[in-house]
């Protein structure tokens, strides 16, 4: 299927800055403007656990790296819109790359990502000619092409397993995930220099004057926290692995160390328990990723009703990316990982 673009002058000036400034009637109903283009275009909103709840709820699945990376392996959408950040629309552009692939702000960019330059990680392999490298999702496409195999927080653990013991691993580029993996594989690995700005910026201090004020609460926490956090969490888990804690734990109060945009899902699958958001070193009371928000519904919808801004990539890049993605997505099909 072709789609046709309503044409509008200077749109493409317009995308180049990463997103469309079109002015929009305040009275239209963005969430049935959103759905009707979906019918119109066969397209696909997806849409991470750490957008704005109101994308979350118009969006056809909302999950973590790993399920959104195998939705858009399985779509059979002509269009998919993306809102999440900049590497997971790539990495839907690499498994569906006969799809148009749009999102609602090109510089929603990720500071994980950001933190490993291709051309630099490049040099680094140099001194590891014979380890394995395993790349976690939240990266660029040229990071995967020199990535054996990729992994997100939900199935980092069993990649790293599935790697005969003799072999060397270099793991980029979250070195927290990395020491989280360290202690619970007992591999040693070589780790990149990498951070997340959200997960790094946890207040401990904070934390345990939360755990005094509720001291019924647990505390669960993503493996990029820093290791101090992790030390004291009750369950650490990957974001959609938080999230079936949650459901499955008797408890009734937790605090929740991972992006709060989280939190939504788990009041609308647990409408009974309360979840509070760890509040990280500044003054804010929840740690948000600010390229996250960068989306909003009138992007989401200017994005589709336009089919700009797109992600393109090179050929060579898609072919070298995706063997370290489909060899992901195998060993988690092999354990399991759904």
């Amino acid at each position: 299927m072709t789609h046709s673009s309503q044409p509008i002058p200077g749109l493409s000036q317009l995308a180049e800055k990463g997103y469309l400034e079109i002015d929009i009637d305040p009275t239209l109903d963005l969430e049935a403007e959103i759905q009707r283009l979906k019918r119109e275009k066969n397209a696909v909103v997806l849409a991470h656990y750490y957008q704005e709840s109101e994308i979350q709820d118009v969006a056809d699945f909302v999950g973590d790296s790993l399920q959104l990376s195998q939705e858009a392996a399985r779509t059979k959408a002509d269009m998919i819109a993306f809102a999440g950040v900049h590497f997971m629309a790539e990495t839907a552009k690499i498994l569906s790359p006969e799809k148009k692939v749009v999102v609602p702000d090109l510089k929603a960019g990720c500071s994980l990502a950001d933190s490993c330059p291709a051309p630099v990680f490049s040099k680094f392999l140099e001194k590891y000619p014979d380890h394995v490298v395993v790349s976690y999702v939240n990266c660029t496409a040229a990071l995967k092409t020199m990535t054996d195999i990729c992994c997100t927080s939900s199935n980092a653990a069993h990649i790293i397993r599935s790697i005969p013991p003799e072999k060397g691993i270099v793991f980029a580029p979250d070195k927290n995930l990395g020491a989280y993996l360290e202690k619970v594989t007992g591999r040693s690995l070589v780790k990149w220099d990498g951070v997340c700005i959200v997960h790094e910026i946890f207040s401990i201090e904070k934390i345990t004057a939360l755990k005094v004020r509720y001291p019924d609460a647990k505390l669960i926490a993503h493996p990029e926290c820093e290791e101090p956090v992790l030390r004291i969490a009750d369950f650490i888990g990957s974001t959609s692995g938080l999230l079936q804690f949650v459901q499955r734990d008797p408890a009734t109060e937790f605090i929740v160390a991972t992006e709060s945009g989280i939190l939504h899902q788990m009041q609308l699958k647990c409408p009974g328990k309360t979840f509070i958001p760890a509040p990280p070193e500044n003054t804010c009371a929840c740690n948000e990723c600010p390229f996250m928000k960068l989306n909003t519904m009138e992007k989401l919808y200017l994005c589709m009703k336009y089919e700009q801004p797109e992600i393109l990539l090179p050929a060579d890049v898609i072919a070298k990316a995706r063997a370290s993605i489909d060899r992901m997505l195998e060993i988690s099909a092999a354990v399991g990982l759904k």
